[in-house]
């Protein structure tokens, strides 16, 4: 079968984010039985290295600039708002977009070279015309609704911009509404994203394929190492991440160290932005910054926060400590779309939303053993059968295959 790829957000390594991460091992699995032609932007920080090491697991690799920066200053951004609110369609968006590469989509899947067209995030659907369905399959896996997205990081006070959000809100519910008509076929991470999605389109054809664990990157840990060391790891330049890694520096912990005064907390992943940073001045929290082995870094951990308060879809970073056999205390958000508790459902991670719920599961786990051990074990048997992205690949491969 010959698939063609678009993603805007050049997919290696796939370590720098999510959807990252997510579009090159759905792209790894595919390229063993299909040929994939991808179509991607690049931009200043990949290197040349990178690109020939993407080049080999795909058939074809097409690579397109990024458009110039927008204008800043106040003008700038009426212009970009008048614009969007012209063409229904949020600015970031419109900004990468590039009309090289719509002539190039055009003219490939007018000359019949694909079967299927998949549009890794949602960001990529203004590549795909309405018409093009009547020829090949069409799909769009969306990672995360932009509105729910946008939506729930306002309810929560977490946007880092909420008068920009909020003007821009009902474009992206217009938005999204529009474009979930035009695909075969609509893919997301969660059910969650699957309900919001219906509301835009009752009549789609919507299904829910999670994310993936390389488990060969993350081993699981060779033993417990006790103490009070906290892990919360993914891009710190990521507004959902840059919100809970604050709630909890600043909310959570100090309640914490109360009954554990020598009780650390690790900020690791890239780009930490100043207020990240800034937050090393408090005690026991270290920002690592970019780290040469994420499961080294969960190894080392007593205990494995997710704090997000914001952002929909299912989420690496909660997979991947599970993976690494670390303990998991995780808000709704944080172990949204997994199975971690309930009747007939073995204990897999600890659930906590408010300060005080945190430390009463964080203080559990610290002094017991015996259930750090169990939620380990639990959480690594939930990933080796429903989490691999040998799983989730074939999933969407007999999407795009029906």
């Amino acid at each position: 079968m010959n698939i063609l790829m678009l993603s805007s957000t050049f997919p290696y390594p796939p370590s720098r984010g999510g959807t990252e991460i997510r579009t090159f091992n759905l792209l790894k699995y595919l390229h063993q039985r299909h040929n994939i032609t991808l179509v991607t932007q690049r931009h200043s920080g990949v290197s040349d290295a990178e690109v020939e090491e993407l080049r080999q697991w795909v058939s074809e690799l097409v690579i397109f600039p990024i458009p110039a920066e927008p204008k800043g200053g106040l003008l700038g951004k009426v212009g970009r708002f008048t614009e969007s609110l012209l063409k229904g369609t949020p600015p970031n968006v419109l900004h990468r977009y590039s009309p090289e590469m719509q002539a190039w989509v055009d003219t490939y899947v007018k000359a019949g070279k694909c079967d299927a067209i998949t549009c890794e995030h949602s960001v990529n659907e203004i590549y795909v015309r309405p018409e093009f369905r009547n020829s090949v399959r069409t799909v769009v896996d969306i990672h995360s609704s932009v509105y729910g997205w946008s939506k729930n990081h306002l309810e929560m006070g977490a946007s880092p911009n909420a008068l920009r959000d909020r003007l821009y809100l009902s474009i992206l519910y217009s938005y999204e509404k529009r474009y979930c008509t035009k695909f075969s076929n609509i893919v997301v991470t969660t059910e969650d994203d699957r309900q919001q999605m219906l509301q835009f389109n009752p009549a789609a054809e919507i299904r829910v394929i999670p994310n993936g664990v390389d488990l060969e990157l993350f081993p699981y840990r060779p033993k417990d190492p006790g103490g009070h060391q906290l892990v919360f790891v993914g891009a710190m330049d990521a507004s959902h991440n840059i919100d809970a890694a604050r709630f909890f520096t600043l909310e959570v912990l100090p309640e914490l160290q109360k009954r554990y005064p020598d009780a650390t907390f690790s900020i690791v992943g890239a780009r930490p932005t100043p207020e990240v940073k800034a937050l090393s001045d408090r005690l026991g929290v270290i920002v690592t910054g970019k780290v040469s082995s994420m499961a080294e870094q969960l190894h080392s951990a007593s205990v494995c926060v997710v704090p997000l308060r914001t952002g929909f879809g299912i989420k690496n970073k909660t997979l991947e400590a599970m993976a690494a056999g670390v303990p998991v205390v995780g808000s709704d958000r944080g172990l949204e779309g997994l199975a971690v508790e309930g009747e007939g459902v073995p204990l897999r991670a600890l659930r906590a939303n408010g300060v005080r719920e945190y430390v009463d599961a964080i203080a559990r786990l610290f002094e017991d053993a015996q259930l750090r051990e169990e939620l380990a074990k639990n959480g690594r048997s939930l990933v080796e059968t429903e989490y691999t992205w040998e799983s989730a690949g074939s999933r969407y491969e007999q999407v795009l295959i029906s």
